[in-house]
């Protein structure tokens, strides 16, 4: 009984979360080109997708208010979007903070969870 109870939660809030954010398309990643009024996100899969920003489009940033001059280059993003004639038209963008290089990755400037042994 305790295992059906949890996964009824657990499908409950997925349609919930489903329901709440409608028919739009979901972007996030990294911002690596703008535009004009089209920005491209390189997202988790290394594959690009390019998103059209235009006067209806809320820009958010540390939950408040943006403007569309906040985004940059190498800020990650949150983009909520609506596909009209093949093309995605950003209804929302959230900003969040610009990735950080490689070398900032982890103490010592180690990145991806390796060490170098150095002998002497």
């Amino acid at each position: 009984m305790k295992r059906f109870c949890v996964l009824f939660a657990a499908l409950l809030g997925v349609a919930i979360m489903t329901l709440a954010h409608g028919d739009e398309i979901h972007v996030m990643g990294t911002v690596s080109k703008i535009d004009g009024a089209t920005v491209t996100v390189k997202v988790a899969d290394g594959s690009t997708k390019s998103v059209v920003l235009d006067s209806e489009t809320k820009f958010l940033k540390n939950k408040a208010d943006a403007k569309r001059e906040d985004l940059k280059v190498g800020d990650r993003v949150a983009i909520h979007a609506k596909e009209v004639n093949g093309a995605l038209h950003a209804t929302e963008v959230k900003i969040g903070v610009a990735s950080r290089p490689a070398s900032f990755a982890s103490p010592g400037g180690i990145s991806g969870g390796s060490a170098i042994a150095v002998r002497g």
